[in-house]
């Protein structure tokens, strides 16, 4: 993986875990050599990420709508920043640019990243690991709901792997490396489905 796009929210929440873990996440990724595809805003996660990134030599490519750089939360500092019309060409971008998805802690865009990477995952738009990291146990209830998907059979036992979790992010990373692309819908037969 020489580039991951990094899915966090654009606040900053009371408890430092979270900023520690985006701190976390950017400095590490940089020292192994993976660049950062994120939002492009130098704002709570999102500029943790990016800032360490850049502080440990990294490559931090932002993708941020231009609403956004016209409200002044735009990351001047990247090596790269890409301004688009809108969130449908970010995503695109995110998924263009970058070899998988790493999402950390975030609110409603950051879900909203995340459900899409795994439904255009489950379609076959990509092929490309998603991996989730359970800081500080914040996903607990969402990886939950997500095996209740599975369970109840809303998600194929085919796609039930999509999904890679852990709580750490080194071993996160190695899950995500040793990934297996799975049977995307558009290969599948409607008996298969």
């Amino acid at each position: 993986m020489k580039r991951l796009a990094v899915y966090c929210g654009s606040a900053t929440p009371a408890d430092p875990i979270y900023i520690d873990t985006a701190r976390h996440v950017g400095r590490t990724l940089a020292e192994k050599g993976i660049g950062v595809v994120y939002g492009g805003g130098r704002l709570g996660l999102m500029g943790a990420v990016a800032d360490s990134a850049l502080e440990a030599g990294g490559e931090v490519i932002g993708v941020i709508p231009d609403a956004l750089v016209g409200s002044e939360v735009a990351h001047r500092g990247c090596t790269e920043l890409h301004v688009v019309s809108g969130m449908h060409e970010r995503k695109r971008m995110f998924t263009d640019l970058s070899d998988g998805f790493l999402t950390i802690p975030g609110g409603v865009g950051t879900m909203d990243e995340l459900w899409e990477a795994i439904s255009w995952a489950q379609l076959g738009y990509h092929a490309k690991p998603v991996g989730l990291l359970n800081a500080a146990g914040f996903y607990n209830d969402l990886i939950a709901f997500n095996q209740h998907m599975i369970s109840v059979g809303f998600i194929r036992p085919a796609h039930a792997g999509i999904m890679v979790v852990d709580a750490s992010l080194e071993p996160l990373l190695d899950k995500m490396a040793a990934y297996q692309p799975h049977a995307p819908i558009f290969a599948m037969k409607a008996d298969d489905l």
